[in-house]
């Protein structure tokens, strides 16, 4: 049997609660598409988290990686096309850490692309009534740093996927967009589905103006 290994991030930046955590441990065991689905949590913090997804990855061997974080004032599920090599925090991490202009693997290359079917997930979650698009920029807090740690590690097809807050952050941030969480999870059980089953992706526009 594949295995798929989802990662959350434990709560940052003031908030008590993590989208991305609360979805994916939703999803720990379940089986999709014919694969057992693993899900595990990150501390959100430079290597640390590193740290921790190269112990899982190594442990598990999974066949797909799905990496999933918190984008709060984004209005839908965001599959992300790539992953750059800088931690440029706007913030500081958990443990106080604050990276300027650092790379995250010193001799990797200037970047990643997903190896996830990116274009044909955005399209099932949108037949499934999920607001969904392809996103040009993973940031450069935590989640890059996840992301293009990932692929740089090899091993396994994989990428990132960032969610909206839940309706209680939102809430406390008068003005940002919400998802439930119940249609996280769905969005999420629909992302493996589509990267285990449809290993090409779909040739529909996906690109930005800006």
């Amino acid at each position: 049997m594949q295995t798929v290994l989802l990662t959350g991030f434990e709560p940052f930046g003031g908030e008590t609660v993590n989208p991305s955590w609360e979805a994916v441990k939703l999803l720990d065991g379940e089986t999709i598409a014919g694969a057992r689905v693993v899900s595990r949590r990150l501390p959100c913090v430079f290597g640390a988290a590193l740290s921790e997804l190269r112990h899982h990855l190594d442990g598990l061997r999974p066949d797909l990686v799905i990496a999933v974080g918190q984008a709060g004032g984004r209005p839908d599920i965001t599959v992300e096309r790539v992953a750059i090599n800088v931690d440029d925090a706007r913030i500081a991490d958990n443990a106080g850490k604050q990276p300027i202009d650092q790379p995250v693997a010193a001799n990797g290359p200037a970047a990643y692309f997903s190896t996830l079917p990116i274009k044909a997930i955005v399209a099932a979650l949108r037949e499934s009534d999920i607001p969904a698009s392809v996103s040009q920029t993973a940031g450069t807090f935590v989640c890059n740093h996840v992301m293009y740690g990932l692929l740089h590690h090899g091993g396994a097809r994989g990428g990132f996927i960032h969610i909206p807050f839940l309706p209680e952050q939102a809430a406390a941030h008068p003005g940002q967009p919400s998802m439930r969480l119940e249609d996280c999870v769905a969005a999420l059980r629909i992302a493996v589905d589509v990267a285990l089953t449809q290993r090409e992706d779909a040739k529909i526009a996906g690109g930005a103006t800006h």
